[in-house]
């Protein structure tokens, strides 16, 4: 999850799996009319995409951080040459990412402060939410 730039299509269809697999878990149909919401809090489990979006700027973290020398910073910053397919442009991860910093409303140079950092992007945990209380 965390160097996969998901679509908002796969992260629909994931959303959707989550949730029968839920449902299934809990012996609930729809028929029963229970909220996906009610079942989440019934299991404490986050939306996956959150989850997602929180390994992915965990990661991020994680890369901003290093050395600049390090394998993962080369990486993140590495342009390939060459010319792009036609088409249109596939969702690169870079693309994913800011989309997840504008989420949760965090600027990549806050990764420096871990606490403040891990904050922000602890959304999806329901302990946090949990510790908040």
């Amino acid at each position: 999850a965390e160097c996969w730039p998901a679509t908002k299509k796969v992260e629909a269809r994931l959303s959707v799996m989550e949730t029968k697999m839920l449902r299934w878990t809990a012996g609930v149909t729809r028929l029963d009319r229970i909220s996906n919401d009610a079942i989440r809090e019934r299991f404490g489990v986050a939306p996956i995409v959150d989850k997602m979006r929180e390994a992915r700027l965990r990661w991020y973290g994680h890369t901003l951080r290093a050395k600049s020398d390090s394998v993962r910073k080369i990486g993140l910053n590495l342009d390939v040459s060459g010319k792009r397919p036609r088409g249109r442009p596939k969702q690169r991860w870079l693309d994913t990412l800011h989309e997840d910093l504008k989420a949760v409303n965090i600027h990549p140079d806050q990764a420096f402060n871990r606490e403040k950092w891990r904050q922000h992007i602890r959304k999806a945990d329901p302990a946090y939410k949990r510790d908040k209380r």
